[in-house]
């Protein structure tokens, strides 16, 4: 049995969620459906249940443009942030759209009927086919099966227990216990301080190599007092705006300034470890932004290493044993429990088998249109987040953009539309950017490419995507748009 659908939308997280609102509330005319692997909602919010999960951008960035974050703490833990789609999903009343435990398998193109024939399998295991006009992405970019785990040497002689952050044990007791935590990301700097006021014995971190941490506030005082005085909206848009144009600033220092910025950084961190902690273990090799800057609430982590209820370790790994890890500096790490922070395995499309007309698809060898649509794929578009803000940034201006270009094709009769590629633009980065991170590396055969120029060129700018997406000319050249009587023969092209 086939069912026909109009939009659909693969993902019930941010990007899931933000989409549908955007398409509720300006594509009134058009219908869609969400399918969700998962039994409930919330993506990334869902799935990670590690003590002290939280956000990692502000919460007036990462919350939606059309509904103010209505709480002062500028780092959401997790639970709040699910409330927060909660929220968003009974307002614009998505919950009957969304198909739980439903799994997208494979994806195929028809450029006969500009149709997607989509085969999902249900709750109950068994596969349907679903064909929809629009297939939009909104998965995200890692896999929710498996995180990034690096075989340690003797690994299995490990006595004690071991854990991958992506799938933590529920009810997971840890008091008392010494825990090394391996890593040195945003996952591993919220572990250190969550699991040392959770009654761990004792915690270490243990980095090849170290990141920048910069410390801000857990409370915005001046939005608090703003909400105070001002319409709820108004004081949201104006700390929004702030926040918007803070990232912005730092990450053009960052460009432009990298050793201003690198000696602000650690200045900041020399004066809260107050002495305590050799400056060593936060001192890195490379430029800020070269890899994600992290951040810490209040200080949160040095505050931790300072009372000594945690510590630092800047070494390699020799090898596991019964009892810990043995360094390769001849230390040994005495462990009832390892935690591998190690990171993601980067995925696209939620591991969807596409096709163009039986022909399979490669997002490796294509690049994106404006960052929101595939070059060469039919009726598609995806929301990858940005790397140096908020993701939901990115989430709001590409809806915005993709309800401009539906309403379009519908004033004109379109449906179907190709952004066709150009191969000379093709460049070896990602769009992911020029980042050195160990998951963006790992994601060159799956990420879509860089373009040498507009419209193909991803700046991992937020103003300057803004503008150009609200002032988007459709008849550019590059969207090739037809309708169902004038599809003849004409079939996509694929780059190759």
């Amino acid at each position: 049995m086939e069912k026909q659908v109009d939009i659909l939308i693969v993902g019930a997280g941010i990007s899931g969620v933000g989409l549908a609102a955007h398409l509720s509330k300006q594509c009134p005319n058009r219908s869609f459906e969400i399918i969700e692997r998962r039994e409930s909602f919330g993506g990334t919010w869902d799935l990670f249940k590690y003590p002290g999960i939280r956000s990692d951008s502000d919460m007036s960035t990462f919350g939606f443009n059309f509904k103010p974050w209505q709480k002062a703490s500028v780092l959401a833990d997790g639970s709040s942030i699910k409330g927060y789609l909660s929220e968003v999903i009974d307002e614009y009343k998505l919950k009957q759209k969304i198909h739980f435990q439903h799994r997208v398998i494979s994806a195929n193109y028809d450029s006969q009927s500009h149709k997607w024939s989509v085969v999902i399998e249900d709750d109950k295991q068994k596969q349907q086919t679903w064909v929809a006009n629009f297939v939009f992405g909104c998965t995200g970019y890692y896999n929710y099966d498996q995180g990034f785990q690096p075989e340690f040497p003797n690994q299995a002689d490990f006595k004690g227990t071991f854990i991958h952050p992506q799938h933590w044990p529920e009810n997971f007791n840890y008091a008392g216990k010494k825990v090394v935590i391996i890593g040195s990301g945003a996952t591993a700097i919220t572990l250190v301080p969550a699991m040392a006021k959770g009654g761990a014995g004792h915690v270490t971190m243990l980095q090849r190599s170290p990141t920048y941490i910069a410390s801000i506030p857990s409370v915005d005082m001046i939005y608090d007092k703003m909400r105070k005085v001002l319409p709820e909206d108004v004081a949201y848009k104006l700390t929004r705006a702030r926040n918007i144009g803070v990232q912005r600033a730092v990450y053009a220092v960052a460009q432009k300034q990298p050793k201003l910025l690198r000696k602000f950084l650690l200045k900041s961190i020399e004066m809260q470890l107050k002495g305590k902690v050799d400056m060593k273990h936060f001192t890195p090799d490379y430029n800020p932004w070269d890899q994600r800057l992290c951040v810490v609430p209040d200080g949160d982590l040095f505050k931790i290493l300072r009372e000594g209820r945690a510590s630092v370790e800047t070494d390699q790994i020799e090898k596991f044993t019964k009892t810990g890890i043995q360094l390769k500096s001849g230390k040994h790490l005495d462990a009832d429990i390892i935690v591998s922070a190690t990171g993601l395995n980067i995925q696209i499309l939620g591991g969807i088998k596409a096709t163009i007309d039986g022909q399979p698809l490669n997002t490796s060898q294509h690049m994106l249109y404006r960052g929101v649509m595939v070059s060469d794929v039919p009726n598609m578009a995806m929301i990858i987040g940005y790397i140096n803000a908020s993701w939901t940034l990115k989430v709001d201006i590409a809806s915005e953009y993709i309800c401009k270009l539906i309403n379009h094709m519908d004033k004109n009769g379109y449906d179907q539309v190709i952004p066709q590629g150009d191969a000379t633009e093709l460049m070896e980065d990602t769009v992911m950017g020029s980042l050195s991170s160990g998951y963006i590396a790992r994601a060159a055969d799956v990420m879509p490419k860089q373009g040498k120029h507009a419209p193909w060129k991803v700046s991992n700018n937020y103003l300057a995507d803004r503008k150009e997406l609200k002032q988007a000319s459709f008849d550019d050249g590059v969207l090739k748009f037809e309708k169902k009587s004038s599809a003849a023969n004409v079939k996509p092209r694929l780059v190759s």
